[in-house]
């Protein structure tokens, strides 16, 4: 019987972490595509110009000098969609749930330094899930590449 319990109860934790994943790797892969669209239209210049108003906009209204801003902003689309995949896919699954969890870091950190409060504590609770994950994903059982520490 407890043979029976503990391979049911690894199982629940296996759904319980995939369910996690698919909506972490889906939030975090469609957060990034956001960043690429203008008008219903996805490119590299709408993203250029979409996340150089963003960094500017967050310069302006905070101690966080321009070429900071800019700098995380630049990146911001590409680590969201590569993280996003991997997470989905099941690549590297500690890893990119980790550098993740720092993206939406700086992300809060950015809503922060603009005073955003209703913004920080929804990234707050993106972050909570994110940190959550790095907790069960020993249950990850269902993953394409598994990481070193696996």
């Amino acid at each position: 019987m407890n043979d029976t319990s503990s391979s049911s109860t690894r199982g629940e934790y296996t759904c319980a972490f995939l369910l996690l994943r698919l909506f972490l790797g889906l939030r975090t892969l469609i957060a990034g595509l956001e960043k690429f669209e203008a008008n219903k239209s996805f490119s590299f210049s709408n993203y250029t110009e979409n996340m150089t108003r963003m960094a500017t906009g967050i310069s302006n209204y905070s101690l966080i000098p321009l070429w900071a801003a800019k700098a995380f902003a630049l990146s911001l689309g590409f680590l969201l969609v590569g993280l996003g995949a991997a997470i989905l896919l099941g690549i590297k699954t500690r890893t990119a749930l980790f550098f993740g969890g720092l993206v939406y870091v700086g992300l809060g950190f950015g809503l922060m330094a603009v005073q955003e409060g209703e913004g920080v504590a929804w990234i707050g609770m993106q972050v909570l899930m994110f940190a959550f994950a790095l907790v069960y994903v020993r249950h990850n059982r269902l993953a394409l590449v598994g990481d070193k520490f696996d």
